[in-house]
């Protein structure tokens, strides 16, 4: 491990224009040296590489990739699909990547559809993402007149800016026009068929594996995985194993937000500790305060500070019941109220909820407002024990990893914050809502990042007015998604873009 640093392995310094430029900073070569190997060799090398996926669940690249490569129908084209539908609160990195280079991203995507068989690569955004579809549409243009793919082999598809359509069942969903409702199936999934409607008519996915038939399995990577490939090509694997540890070599794109100097997105070593990357990216706390928390995205727990000096591995995180996520850190300083943190986080999660799996969207949004009341007039041994019994049932029947997170956000607050479920005011005592020299605390809108200028992240602001069954008008209907937008397909055109 080096010493801590802002690198460029993977982000560029500066934004990549055009096509030109690229090629003028080595693009290209890697694709070029990809397509006279053999497409085992070029799976080996990503194996040996060590690279695993950087928008979650950090599964390791290379496996994936042979797995869909010895699973091609032969009948049919496969698919390589790019996972670009960021929306986890507090992670900014994919857009970032795109906005300083897309012409990276597609390399590594045309790279991956070589190497398992694909004819197709298909780039999904959402639909909010104006700057991003723009860059990418140009850049899909420019590398098709290069030569690098055939006519329309490279596509464009919009999704809703709901937080499940970047879970990859429920981007695969959107892909065949239906909505983000996350199917039952294991990690790597077939099938992009043709469109159809109906509630998870697409259940019937598989695991890409040996001796298993049916129609061709698709790959799904997200944009820094992909992004990461051109480099392992051209450099090999031991040059990119020459950064990190190794469980978890390479570099990280970190997103640091909420009370520090300033946020940010950088690229850092794997092995880089939490406290670190808060210094570096978000030039430490705000000015005259001390950080009190800092939590991984949505999907984990809220982390006191003695965890400051965790490296930031895969390994490492799961040492202490979280994970590197989409690495997007929001910090809290010493004036924060946990309670208003985990409800703002619930909040976000219960409503995003389809509703497939009633636990999670109903015992979600009792959570949310058992920990709004909490907030507001203070907590006890009863409340504690009913937010603790809700997050034990809110998985149940999960079929997707949403629930989960729900129960480790609850179940951080509970083992690390217990003081804070009954704290109040200066006083520290519990006290009614309006009572004399009871201070409470503002609620905390937790939303994904919807830019970064000036060194401030600015959230969703449209979250605030989104309801349970994700309309945004007037009152909820108190029907679940899953029931309202069953029959409701998906079909995003995507805007002109002027091509160079």
């Amino acid at each position: 491990m080096n010493s801590p640093a802002l690198l460029h392995r993977v982000l560029d310094q500066s934004p990549c224009p055009d096509l030109d430029h690229y090629l003028e900073r080595g693009g290209g070569r890697a694709l070029q040296s990809a397509r006279k190997i053999q497409p085992e060799v070029i799976v080996d090398l990503i194996t040996e590489s060590g690279l695993r996926g950087r928008g979650g669940a950090g599964f390791p690249t290379g496996v994936k990739w042979r797995t869909v490569a010895e699973n091609h129908s032969g009948l049919e084209p496969s698919s390589v699909v790019i996972n670009g539908a960021e929306g986890e609160p507090g992670t900014f990195k994919d857009r970032t990547l795109i906005r300083r280079n897309p012409y990276k991203i597609l390399e590594g995507a045309l790279i991956a559809a070589h190497a398992v068989g694909s004819s197709e690569v298909i780039v999904c955004l959402k639909e909010t993402f104006e700057a991003e579809i723009a860059l990418m549409a140009r850049a899909i243009f420019e590398v098709t007149e290069a030569g690098w793919a055939e006519p329309g082999a490279i596509t464009i598809v919009l999704g809703p800016r709901s937080y499940l359509f970047g879970e990859e069942t429920g981007l695969l969903e959107v892909i065949n026009g239906r909505q983000p409702f996350p199917r039952v199936t294991p990690p790597y999934r077939r099938g992009i068929e043709e469109y159809g409607l109906g509630q998870n008519a697409s259940s019937d996915v598989e695991l890409a594996a040996p001796g298993i038939g049916g129609s061709t399995p698709v790959l799904v990577n997200n944009v820094e995985t992909l992004a990461n490939v051109p480099a392992i090509v051209t450099g090999g694997s031991d040059a990119f194993r020459a950064l990190g540890t190794k469980e978890s070599p390479g570099t990280l794109l970190c997103t640091i937000s909420g009370d520090t100097q300033i946020d940010g997105v950088a690229e850092l070593e794997m092995g880089t500790t939490i406290g670190d990357a808060i210094q570096l990216i978000g030039h430490g706390p705000t000015s005259g305060r001390s950080i009190q928390a800092l939590v991984s995205g949505v999907a984990n727990p809220i982390l006191p500070t003695k965890y400051l000096q965790t490296p930031l591995t895969y390994e490492a995180m799961a040492d202490i019941g979280s994970s590197l996520g989409a690495g997007g850190f929001m910090v809290f300083d010493d004036t924060a109220n946990m309670v208003a943190v985990a409800q703002g986080i619930i909040a976000f999660l219960a409503i995003e909820s389809c509703g497939q799996c009633q636990p999670c969207k109903a015992d979600g949004l009792e959570m949310a407002s058992l920990l709004d009341e909490m907030r507001i007039n203070g907590g006890g041994e009863s409340a504690t024990a009913n937010l603790d019994r809700l997050a034990e049932s809110v998985t149940n029947e999960a079929r997707c990893y949403l629930a989960q997170q729900q129960q480790n956000v609850v179940r951080g607050l509970l083992a690390f914050f217990p003081a804070a479920l009954v704290e109040r005011s200066s006083t520290g005592s519990p006290g009614l809502a309006g009572e004399t020299g009871v201070d409470i605390p503002d609620p905390v809108l937790i939303a994904p990042i919807s830019d970064i200028a000036g060194g401030q992240a600015i959230v969703d602001a449209e979250q605030v007015r989104k309801n349970p069954d994700w309309s945004y008008q007037g009152e909820d209907s108190g029907s679940v998604p899953a029931e309202r937008l069953a029959e409701v397909p998906v079909r995003i055109p995507v805007p002109d873009v002027d091509q160079p």
